[in-house]
């Protein structure tokens, strides 16, 4: 914990001035919250508040000289800081609310589905509404859309689909797996033993049986495109389609449609709460609900961003870009991926002017609601669309099969996501742990 402020205390400070120029609106860092506790509320709080203690206390002194002549009215001391809570479980709801009704932000991580992203906002209003009613002043937060992880687990799901299908029709699937997984670069044994791979999610997978097999050969570490020769001529061998050109072309198909299954979660939970005409329905609502003003229900409202990341090409941001309650935040290579588009021949940014509003093809949603994991993430559950429909939310189109509460620890993308943060986590303590001791040792022999 100690280790994880004194590293993001000097990226707060940098961010600082802007913090309290835009009235607490702009200049957030995110803190991750220990994952290896993140279905334990008390837990959880416990530690966000000692976090924020000890983050407070060092920016009184910071403020001091950063706030010289400013008015004595101006807080000081308050930290330019959103709790990553990591979505991995139903506690993440409780936990969200009770740090924003205290004024303290939240960074929801780990939400890869529509009903995720809307409890999780739900929650946030319901905590900040109790903030602005005790006069508790409100920061900007965040819903995270972990669109790109989303969409690399529906590809692997794709991916392991075609390779079980292709393998069931030779007369050794076992060898023709080892062939298959050698020309990709799987690490492969005999098939009497196990295999260990990395997956690309930050972790190794070992694999046993002939399925785990398969679903190790299926991770973006070996095939980060369905558009792969090898799977291709994979099919077309196995005599399920009559040509590679045939076979490219179907995998071509579903990795367009894979590749917007994020962007169009972002779209319809940013629609549900955020779209002008869901905006005003939301305002009468809360104002009723709540017995808010319309300023604090806007106070409310304004301070929430849908966020998208793990982006992994540039239409993530361009198909993503909206006028209000949109953050997009890039890593440096893809901003440079960003850019670079921008400057391709007959590219016309304005086409992206709020194009969080933008229609897609009807036909993308037939060929993705075929995986059942984009099922889950694309629709609502039946609570959620009985409350959105007092809001006066039009629910008809939007499905009652989404991710329900029991399901959101061991949603696929969620369980890769949290083995692969959880490792990194660990790791990142021992390593803190170790130096520590090296210190102590030195110090004591001197």
């Amino acid at each position: 914990m100690l280790a994880t402020m004194l590293a993001l205390w000097p990226n707060m400070e940098v961010f600082r001035p802007v913090f309290y120029l835009k009235g607490f609106s702009d200049g957030m860092i995110s803190y991750q919250l220990n994952p290896n506790v993140a279905d334990d509320v008390n837990r959880s709080i416990e530690d966000a508040l000692k976090i924020y203690k000890a983050t407070q206390e060092y920016f009184m002194k910071y403020d001091e000289y950063l706030l010289w002549g400013w008015s004595r009215d101006v807080e000081r001391g308050r930290p330019n800081i959103v709790f990553k809570v990591a979505g991995s479980s139903p506690a993440a709801i409780e936990i969200t609310s009770i740090l924003e009704s205290l004024g303290i932000g939240t960074n929801n991580t780990i939400t890869f589905t529509v009903s995720q992203e809307v409890s999780l906002i739900l929650a946030k209003i319901r905590g900040r509404a109790k903030a602005v009613k005790m006069g508790i002043k409100t920061t900007r937060v965040y819903e995270t859309n972990m669109g790109g992880r989303l969409e690399g687990h529906l590809r692997e799901v794709k991916a392991a689909q075609l390779i079980m299908d292709a393998l069931k029709r030779f007369e050794n699937p076992e060898a023709k797996l080892i062939e298959f997984c050698k020309k990709l670069g799987v690490p492969v044994a005999s098939e009497a033993e196990a295999w260990v791979g990395a997956t690309g999610w930050g972790y190794n997978y070992k694999a046993k049986t002939f399925e785990e097999k398969v679903t190790l050969a299926s991770f973006n570490q070996y095939l980060k495109t369905l558009v792969n020769e090898h799977l291709a001529m994979l099919l077309v061998e196995a005599k399920m389609f009559n040509s590679k050109e045939e076979a490219l072309n179907y995998l071509t198909n579903w990795e367009k449609a894979i590749g917007l299954a994020g962007t169009l979660v972002a779209q319809r939970v940013w629609w549900i709460f955020f779209s002008p005409e869901n905006r005003a329905k939301w305002i009468s609502y809360l104002t009723s609900e709540y017995g808010l003003t319309r300023e604090e229900v806007e106070n409310v409202l304004n301070g929430i961003d849908v966020l998208p990341a793990s982006k992994r090409k540039p239409m993530d941001t361009f198909l993503t870009l909206a006028r209000w309650n949109m953050t997009n935040t890039e890593f440096p290579d893809h901003q440079l991926n960003v850019l670079n588009e921008s400057k391709s021949l007959n590219f016309n940014l304005s086409n992206y002017d709020n194009a969080i509003m933008m229609k897609h093809d009807p036909k993308t949603v037939e060929t993705l609601n075929q995986l059942e994991d984009f099922v889950k993430a694309y629709e609502l559950t039946p609570d959620l669309s009985e409350l959105l429909g007092k809001v006066g939310i039009d629910v008809k189109e939007l499905g009652n099969r989404g991710l329900t509460y029991d399901g959101w620890a061991t949603f696929g993308s969620t369980v890769k996501t949290m083995t692969g943060f959880t490792e990194a986590y660990n790791n990142f303590r021992s390593r803190v742990v170790e130096t520590a001791k090296k210190v102590a040792k030195t110090l004591s022999v001197r």
